[in-house]
C-alpha cells in the first residue's frame, strides 16, 4: 500500500516557495548593491540594483536610509 502524500510533502510545493527563493536572491542582490555603494558610490549601486529589477522603494531605503536596513547575520556594520 502506498502512503498518502500530503500536498505539502515537497517543500518546493509550499505556498510562497517561489517568493522565498526570490527573496533570498533579492537579499543577495541588495547586499551586493550595498557593498558596491561602499567601493564605487551610490550611483553605481543604484544602477546595479535597477538592472536587477529591485523595487524603487527598496532601492531608496537601502541606499539613502542605512538605519532602516534589515540586519543580516554575518555582515559587519561599517
Amino acid at each position: 500500500m502506498n502512503p498518502v502524500r500530503s500536498p505539502m510533502t515537497n517543500p518546493s510545493d509550499a505556498p510562497g516557495a517561489a517568493e522565498a527563493r526570490r527573496d533570498a536572491r533579492l537579499c543577495d542582490i541588495v547586499d551586493d548593491g550595498i557593498a558596491l555603494m561602499r567601493v564605487a558610490g551610490t550611483l553605481s549601486a543604484l544602477e546595479y540594483l535597477k538592472s536587477h529589477a529591485v523595487d524603487g522603494q527598496v532601492i531608496m531605503r537601502v541606499l539613502l536610509e542605512p538605519g532602516k536596513r534589515r540586519g543580516r547575520a554575518g555582515l559587519a556594520a561599517v
